[in-house]
Parts: structure tokens; sequence; C-alpha cells
């Protein structure tokens, strides 16, 4: 078992395997519009991170899913990775977790069964972690190694943080470094070393359940969670919902130290180049920054930080919030202001 490498059986791994923005864009587009009733308090109109239906004047329901090839080769460590990603939609609403549902697809002729065990495992440990059930799901023979959750939370339907409720003046604060994804790159080419996986590994499995804590504090405005589109992806979903510009100090980033490394050396994932030929219009670069800055922040995260817009006054309880729950590495990035939906980098 030892032996058998999963990042072999994937195209991409983790977030990265996610379909290219404009590619998603143009198959949203064409998808014939849904029935929207009017307990449905977020659906697919504004990209957000979970869709979230009113049940009664204190509860509504938080529904997500999310799963992917892997990211890494161990076995357990790709089921905790996928596991606290897919979580991770539900604090990113500013809700509580309470059940999951496995999603299970794997090539039954070529992973030992004990390989498939270790996996779900890794899922279970993380979701018994977060203090829900895995009660059910669904399994299937396929080509590739996939693996995730479908996550159900719930939220009081005033305290719902959608991507597109950020005001003008606003701070931005990033909850965890960037860099997974340039990480998981050196990694499938023999080049990360092992205090760098651990890191990853430690990034990676971190629950973002700070998100339900910052849910609580009326000046947290907006908040998602920065996955497979990269920081500058999911800071533009927040721009177009919001109708506001972003200003980010690159200098002010929260960074792996090693993912900077690799990235200057020129190794990142072909995702990145997909995010910025899909969004990349909308992003300017400041003087002085080049190739590598731009790969940093289109680079594909996995189960990445949640990434808040505040009030001013409200950034010191934000970052507080955030460094009590073990997040040391959160920072304010940016801000936004009136003007037309894109990021300026500088």
């Amino acid at each position: 078992m030892d032996d058998i490498k999963l990042t072999s059986f994937s195209h991409g791994g983790g977030c990265g395997c996610k379909i290219a923005p404009a590619v998603l864009s143009q198959i949203l587009a064409a998808t014939p519009a849904a029935l929207i009733p009017p307990q449905l308090l977020v659906g697919t109109e504004s990209s957000d991170d979970a869709a979230v239906y009113k049940l009664n004047d204190s509860q509504a329901l938080v529904a997500t899913t999310d799963f992917f090839t892997p990211i890494v080769d161990d076995p357990h460590d790709f089921g905790r990775i996928a596991a606290t990603n897919a979580i991770s939609d539900i604090y990113a609403m500013g809700g509580t977790p309470i059940l999951a549902l496995a999603l299970v697809g794997m090539p039954l002729d070529k992973l030992p069964l004990p390989v498939i065990e270790r996996i779900l495992a890794g899922g279970a440990s993380v979701c018994a972690e977060a203090g829900i059930p895995i009660a059910g799901g669904h399994s299937i023979d396929v080509l590739e190694p996939i693996y995730g959750l479908v996550a159900l939370g719930l939220v009081h339907p005033d305290k719902v943080k959608k991507n597109n409720a950020a005001r003008a003046g606003d701070l931005l604060i990033l909850g965890k470094p960037l860099g997974v994804g340039i990480l998981s790159a050196a990694l499938k080419k023999g080049k990360l070393s092992a205090d760098g996986y651990a890191q990853m590994i430690r990034f990676t499995t971190q629950l973002n359940r700070v998100g339900t804590q910052l849910a609580e504090l009326p000046a947290v405005h907006a908040m998602t969670d920065v996955t497979g589109f990269g920081l500058a992806g999911h800071l533009l979903e927040i721009c177009r919902g919001s109708q506001l510009a972003a200003e980010v100090n690159f200098a002010a980033l929260p960074a792996i130290a090693e993912a900077v490394t690799h990235v200057q050396a020129g190794i990142a994932t072909g995702a990145s180049t997909r995010n910025w030929a899909g969004y990349g219009q909308d992003v300017e670069l400041g003087t002085g920054l080049g190739e590598w800055q731009q790969k940093f922040i289109t680079d594909p995260q996995t189960s990445g930080g949640l990434l808040v817009s505040c009030a001013p006054e409200a950034a010191e309880a934000v970052l507080t919030t955030f460094r009590q729950a073990g997040f040391g590495e959160a920072a304010v990035i940016g801000s936004l202001a009136t003007g037309e939906a894109k990021v300026s980098v500088r």
C-alpha cells in the first residue's frame, strides 16, 4: 500500500481540479433559471459558498457539497483535507455544521480496499473533530479517486454572511496564508520538503470553525473562503456581488514561506494559469509586480482561509477572534471602495 501514490491517478489535485472560472460561467449562463422560492436566502445568483434555505424565524439550513481528486499521496491525509474543505463552506456562511454525507468515487481495480478505507477514515476523523456524524452517502466505481462531502448546517437567518454584502470602506482580512496549490505542484515534482508538506497538511486540515464566531459580529459584512479560484478570483466574487473595487497590499498577504520560494523558481499549478485566463482582465498588477506574484494571487487554495470584509473599527476584533481560534497568520490585506468591480494589487 505504501507504494501507491494517489496523486498519480489524478490529472489535477484538490481544488485545482475545479472547472476554470470562464468555462464555469459559460456553463451556468446556459443553464435554465430555476424556481426561486422566497425561503431560499442564498442560491446561485452570487456564486456564494453554499445554499441557504430559511426554515423559520430563527433557523436556516445551509447546504453545500465539495469533492475532488487527490492532492496528496497519503490516503488518510487526503480524506482529512477533502472533508475539511467541504465543511469550510458551512463556516463561510456563518453556520454551524450538523451532519455530512460522504461522496466516494474510486477505481476499484487499481486501489486496494485498505487504501480506500484509510481515505474514508481520514474524512471521518475531521467530521468527528467538527462534532458531526457522517450519516450516509453514495459511492461509485470511477477512473480517478474522488472523495468529498455533502455538508449541512444551521445558521440564524439574520446572521448569514453572504459574499455580496460588503460595503465601501471595509477592510479585507484573510485568515490563512496562501500557497497551498504551489506546494501541491512542488509535491508532484518531488521538490517539496518534509517541513513544506507538514505546513501543507497543517493549513488544509485546519477547520474554519471561527466563521461561526465571526458571524456574531454585526460589523462583519461579508465572508467567503478562498479555494480553487485563488485569492484574486474569490475576492472578485465579492467585488462583483457588492459592486465595489478592491485594493490589495501584496506585501501584507500571509504566505507559506516555502511556497514563495517554489513559485519564484517557476513552480505553479496549471489551474493558476486557467484562473488568470478566466478573470485576469479584471485584476490589475501594480508597478514592480510580475509573473510570480500573478501566480501567487491566482494559486488555487484547497481548504483555504476565510476572507472577511468588515468595518474598519471592527478589524481588531476580527483579528483577535481569528487569533484566539488558532489562526495566528490572519492579517489585514486590503480594502474596498466604490468603483468598477475589479481587484488592484499594489
